[in-house]
């Protein structure tokens, strides 16, 4: 009997320790395959760091402002009897805008010009009664001076009326009506706004260190908001003489033809001035700079140096980079002309990863792109 347990023992042990060793084969067969295994190549986009010719820019921002703008108010009180516009409406100089109620006015007006003809009448019968020595000198005098007084009185009355009948000081595009038929008006009360569409101007201001390279007639763009699509052309028409003595910059202003009239009083705009001068630049696409808290980086793309590969392998460099036009940015240290970058699947990238060029649907960078990039 215990022979048989004995041999059982033995039986069961050399089983398990078969098992053991199958398991032990396979183990080890799983660890050397994952040592050999590679992950496949991720695909990206690049490009090559080149060199171009760019001019210096002075970015800044600023405000449009219209180069006549009033709210054409009354200079005398009176109540509105007519008024001849509509909102929105496009007028010329000299155009009627409202009328005040002149009955008082016009009822002075007839008596001064009554009182003028009598006057005059009297004038012309002194001078043929000089002629005869009937009347003396002062006498004719006295009428002489009655009628100038007399036409004095009437035309007093006269810019009265006129100044009672608004019109358009310039031409240009009216806001809002402020007021409504039958309104007593005060003296500076707004009647609506006008302003002068084309042209308009841009101002905004610079810091002092770059006052030296600032001269009218340098070409300005223009950036808003309002027109993501859209790209304005002006120039520098004028710069303060002094700077202000808080932040040191000088006041500018660039003049913008704004045939489309899209341009209106009031909008915020990004401007930056074009410099005559152009500067070498080592460039890449925006995409391919990644920013962080600690700088900026790249992943310059070069052959895999282990031997035999053929692979592509992705390492990270730190860049400063400049100013950026359209699509592409300045890079001032960290690359060199020649390089080759990821521009697209960075986040899929760490050092040394295995990389696969696929430059097919990624898109193609512009220095003017369409929208511009704000």
């Amino acid at each position: 009997m215990k022979k048989k347990i004995v041999f059982g023992i033995i039986i069961v042990v050399a089983v398990a320790g078969g098992l053991a060793a199958v398991k032990a084969l396979q183990i080890k067969t799983l660890i050397g395959s994952a040592a050999l295994f590679a992950p496949p190549p991720e695909t990206i986009a690049t490009a090559v760091a080149h060199a171009e010719n760019w001019a210096d820019t002075l970015p800044a921002v600023g405000s449009v402002s219209a180069a006549q703008g009033v709210t054409v108010a009354p200079e005398i009180a009176g109540t509105i009897t007519e008024i001849a516009f509509e909102s929105g409406a496009t007028v010329k100089q000299g155009d009627l805008l409202l009328k005040l109620d002149t009955s008082s006015e016009d009822a002075q007006l007839r008596a001064a010009e009554a009182q003028t003809e009598l006057a005059r009448l009297n004038a012309e019968r002194n001078r043929k009664l000089i002629e005869d020595k009937t009347v003396s000198q002062s006498e004719l005098d006295t009428t002489e001076a009655t009628l100038k007084q007399a036409q004095a009185n009437a035309d007093a009355i006269r810019a009265i009326i006129q100044k009672k009948t608004i019109r358009a000081p310039f031409a240009g595009k009216l806001g809002i009506r402020l007021v409504n038929l039958g309104e007593s008006l005060a003296v500076g009360q707004g009647i609506v706004s006008l302003q002068s569409l084309s042209p308009v101007f841009v101002d905004f201001s610079l810091p002092q260190q770059e006052f030296a390279q600032l001269q009218t007639g340098l070409k300005v763009r223009a950036f808003l908001d309002a027109y993501p699509t859209n790209q304005f052309e002006g120039e520098l028409a004028a710069i303060n003489p002094d700077l202000d003595a808080v932040t040191r910059s000088v006041r500018v202003r660039a003049k913008f033809a704004n045939d489309g009239e899209l341009l209106r009083a009031g909008m915020f705009a990004r401007v930056s001035v074009i410099l005559p001068e152009e500067q070498p630049v080592l460039v890449v696409p925006s995409t391919a700079v990644m920013s962080a808290p600690y700088g900026d980086s790249v992943f310059v793309i070069t052959p895999d140096d282990k031997p035999g590969s053929t692979n592509l392998v992705a390492q990270q460099k730190f860049v400063r980079t400049g100013r950026m036009h359209g699509d592409f940015i300045s890079v001032e240290t960290g690359l060199k002309a020649g390089d080759k970058v990821a521009t697209a699947g960075l986040f899929k990238l760490r050092n040394g990863i295995s990389v696969r060029e696929n430059n097919e649907l990624a898109p193609k960078p512009s220095l003017a792109p369409n929208p511009p990039n704000t």
